[in-house]
């Protein structure tokens, strides 16, 4: 650890400062918008070993260091069949980052081996079960993972495109399974480009995907990747319109139900014919109503005319 001391350090600073504006500031405000760390929470870092979750571990260190709500940090590392070089690895950058994981090792890819069609859905689920279950037993009451804003914004055009549906990743979610669980996404407001900016002026590389699956077929994978088609698609979006991923993000922020067809909220289903006959006889009622107060007052004002000329 001795010999990443300085190295850590330089990071530190660069992150406070030269990162401040598109990375820690961002930082800062999805946890203060979202309301995502309250005194005394202890918080699962969940570090996969990719630039992202390790970016969060250490944005989560300066928080704890620097802010006045007082947590806890555990930082957990899950296993779940990675190659020996790659835990090599998450646990070398670790140490250059100073960043104190717990690894823990799971049966994962040799269960979804035995699937058929495509394992990574099954994968992404049992992932995030064992997480909190390890959470849980660390006395945690919340997991953070480290999706970025560009995960966002993919995630509501593959709702829109392929699902046919509008929803968005959420900032933070209740546990259904966990009970008294949180899952927090503190870089919600973080692009992935300042993220790989970060990485390469502070000469850190990570893991890709550490997926024994896909590993071999990385490039084949990433040609047939559906959220890669979405990055894609939003690329040549940005030649027509530079702020189309503030805007795609917005979507779902500013939605006015009056202009919807439809919509639904756990059992509870809306249609707009479902009330369509009564807020026509409201308006025309407001209308009818409007018109009378208008010309009362029209016709107030010609009697005080009248009045300052007889």
């Amino acid at each position: 650890m001795v010999k990443y001391m300085e190295r850590y350090k330089e990071i530190e600073r660069n992150l406070i400062t030269k990162y401040r504006k598109d990375i820690w500031s961002k930082f800062v405000k999805g946890i203060s918008e979202y309301k995502m760390v309250k005194e005394n929470d202890k918080i699962a870092v969940c570090i996969s070993g990719g630039k992202d979750s390790f970016l969060m571990a250490k944005c989560f260190q300066e928080l704890q260091k620097h802010g006045k709500v007082k947590f806890e940090l555990e930082f957990i590392v899950m296993n779940p069949g990675y190659a020996e070089k790659n835990i090599k690895k998450i646990k070398e950058n670790a140490e250059i980052l100073n960043i104190p994981i717990k690894i823990f090792d799971s049966n994962i890819f040799e269960i979804v081996n035995n699937v058929g069609g495509s394992p990574c859905y099954l994968c992404a689920r049992m992932r995030r079960g064992t997480l909190y279950s390890k959470a849980k037993e660390l006395g945690c009451n919340k997991i953070a993972l480290g999706h970025h804003y560009d995960d966002v914004v993919e995630t509501i055009l593959l709702s829109l495109i392929y699902g046919g549906e509008i929803k968005t990743m959420m900032p933070k979610l209740h546990s259904t399974n966990f009970e008294g669980m949180e899952l927090i996404r503190p870089m919600y407001f973080i692009k992935e480009a300042d993220i790989i900016s970060f990485s390469k002026a502070n000469e850190l590389l990570f893991i890709n995907c550490a997926c024994k699956f896909t590993e071999d077929n990385y490039i084949k994978d990433m040609k047939t990747s559906k959220r890669l088609e979405m990055k894609e698609l939003i690329k040549s979006f940005r030649k027509i319109n530079k702020n189309i991923d503030q805007n795609i993000f917005k979507s779902v922020c500013n939605v006015n139900l009056n202009t919807i067809i439809g919509y639904h909220k756990d059992n509870y289903e809306y249609n707009f014919l479902d009330d369509y006959d009564e807020i026509g006889d409201k308006n025309e009622w407001e209308y009818k109503n409007t018109k009378s107060r208008c010309n009362y007052f029209r016709w107030k004002w010609k009697m005080g005319k009248r009045k300052r000329y007889a």
